[in-house]
This record gives C-alpha cells, sequence and structure tokens, in this order.
C-alpha cells in the first residue's frame, strides 16, 4: 500500500518540506524518516504542528544505515540572501546531496528519487512564459552571479537524464507559498504580510509581473503521483490552476485586509536569481501522471495568509 512505503525527506526543515511533511502527517503515513543539518529545530517544527507520528529524525551522516522505497530531495539554501552569498557554495551544495542520493541508488536501484528543482532551469528570459517548445537560454560568456542557482539545478536535471536505468523525476517549482515560510525572509508575500502587521505602507514600483503559486496540497497530490507511477525518468513543470499578477496580489490584499500600497517608479526590486517578468510555466505535461491541480495561485493565497494572520 501507498501509506506503507518507506520515504525518506532530506532538508526536513525546509519550506517545501515542511509542507510535505505536514501533509504526510495528516494523511497517516507510516514510515517516514526525516533527515535534516537540526534535529532541534526539526522536533520544534513536528511540535508545531502537533506530529505524533513515531517517525524517525535523523542527522546526514546516517542516511545511507536504511532501505527506502523513495527518497524526496528538498535541501537548498532556504532564503534569498543565502542564495545571494553563496557562490560557488549553491553548485557545491546541490552536488554533495544530489551525488549521496544517486550512490544510494546504485545498490537500491529499484528506490525512486524525487528533487526538487526549479524553474530557474530554464535562464533569466521570462518575457513570456515557458512551456513545453521552451529552450534553456543562458549567456555562456558572461555568466552572472544571478546564474548560478538555476544552472546547479539544470545540471543536476541533465545528470539525472543521463541515469536512464534509475527511477528520478525532477519537480521545477516556479512559485510556492504556506504558512510555513519564514516571514522575514524577504520574499514579495513576506513583504506584505509585515506590513500588515506593523501598518506600514508597502512600496513598489509599476512593473506588472506574473507568478504562480502552488499550494502546498497541490504539491503533496503531485509527489503522490510519483510514487504511484514509480518507474520514471523525467521532468515536470509544477503548475497551479491559474496563475497572478502583482497587482492583482496587492488589490486582494487591500480589499481583504485594507493594505495600503503607494507605486514607486524610483523604487529598485532586487531578485538573487534575476527579475522575471512572466515567472511560471504553462507545460502541462504533469496530467500524463495524472497529476490535477485544485488550488489556484489566489487560493493559495488566501488560505494560507489567513492561517499565517489568525495564528501570528
Amino acid at each position: 500500500m501507498l501509506k506503507n512505503k518507506k520515504i525518506a525527506i532530506l532538508g526536513a526543515t525546509s519550506h517545501i518540506a515542511k509542507g510535505l511533511i505536514y501533509n504526510f502527517s495528516k494523511s497517516r503515513y507510516k514510515n517516514i524518516f526525516l533527515f535534516a543539518r537540526s534535529l532541534t529545530r526539526l522536533q520544534y517544527f513536528l511540535s508545531e504542528i502537533n506530529c505524533k507520528n513515531k517517525w524517525a529524525k535523523k542527522n546526514f551522516n546516517e542516511f545511507k544505515n536504511y532501505n527506502y522505497d523513495v527518497i524526496i530531495n528538498c535541501v537548498g539554501l532556504g532564503t534569498p540572501s543565502k542564495v545571494k552569498d553563496a557562490g560557488y557554495d549553491i553548485f557545491s551544495l546541490t552536488e554533495k546531496f544530489d551525488n549521496m542520493i544517486i550512490e544510494y541508488l546504485v545498490n537500491r536501484p529499484k528506490t525512486l528519487y524525487i528533487n526538487f528543482s526549479s524553474g530557474a532551469v530554464y535562464g533569466s528570459d521570462f518575457a513570456s512564459p515557458v512551456n513545453n517548445s521552451t529552450f534553456s537560454k543562458w549567456n555562456i560568456n558572461n555568466i552572472k552571479e544571478s546564474d548560478y542557482y538555476g544552472m546547479a539545478k539544470l545540471n543536476s536535471e541533465a545528470k539525472h537524464r543521463a541515469l536512464k536505468k534509475f527511477n528520478i523525476v525532477d519537480l521545477r517549482v516556479f512559485g510556492y507559498f504556506s504558512r510555513f515560510m519564514d516571514i522575514d525572509m524577504n520574499y514579495f508575500l513576506g513583504e506584505i504580510i509585515l506590513c500588515l502587521k506593523s501598518g506600514k505602507v508597502f512600496e513598489t514600483n509599476g512593473r506588472n509581473i506574473t507568478r504562480d503559486f502552488i499550494h502546498p496540497t497541490d504539491i503533496f497530490l503531485l509527489v503522490e503521483k510519483c510514487i504511484l507511477k514509480r518507474k520514471i525518468n523525467d521532468a515536470f513543470d509544477v503548475y497551479s490552476k491559474k496563475p497572478i499578477t502583482k497587482f492583482e496580489i496587492l488589490n486582494f490584499f487591500k480589499k481583504k485586509y485594507k493594505l495600503k500600497y503607494l507605486i514607486k517608479e524610483s523604487k529598485k526590486i532586487i531578485s538573487v536569481t534575476g527579475i522575471k517578468d512572466n515567472y511560471f510555466s504553462l507545460s502541462r505535461k504533469a496530467k500524463e501522471i495524472g497529476y490535477k491541480s485544485y488550488f489556484s495561485s489566489l487560493d493559495c493565497i488566501s488560505m494560507e495568509t489567513n492561517y499565517i494572520l489568525e495564528n501570528w
């Protein structure tokens, strides 16, 4: 049975991992192995979500000691500031854990490896949303620091496709928002929520970007579809029911929460992986494995913001 699968989650205190863990706990999965740098932080989170499952909580050096049906890699740098300052570490961290899992697969080739990748693999040109025909674009003669993250993810995906005999899935996430986000991480939605709490005016420029925020439940359901498929080596763009523009978001917060915002054309918006006007995908390839998104970006923002503000 699906819920009896032995599932390892690496990077268990990361944002995406927390949403998965929450949904695994509510769905009564029995054999979950959680790996994190700080078991204290991990235990604190499990207590926060009232998770009483007797799951294994381990350091990374114990990873090779157990048998798993599924390995989910959620390891990452965590915050925009860490990504900005990481430099070479973006590559070395990605390689370290990816290679550790691949070495595990060599001895246990039936295990499914689900890796959380990023829409950044497509490069920095998001004048239009990507689709199944989009090529990854890089200015190879002028590689910038903002390219490192996407190139590290692309390198992992290329390596995974070369390992055809193994079951490896890359899930490209373009946007993700949940109640488990660290509000202080300088993300767009986090800054809005901080302004709501403090009563400050939110400032932005007139550039109307489009984003696609995936609800934690949809991510979880997609992971389940991958597990059910099992024999697979492929990559999928992750999508919500409908993306959302910046001004749709601002008007939602203005109407529901009385957010005050100011348009300042001189306001510089900084993104550590580059400015992306239409950072979402039109690819629906994930339908091939039975994925269906139940929540739009607005649904996700509304539901998770409501929880955050009610439980602040």
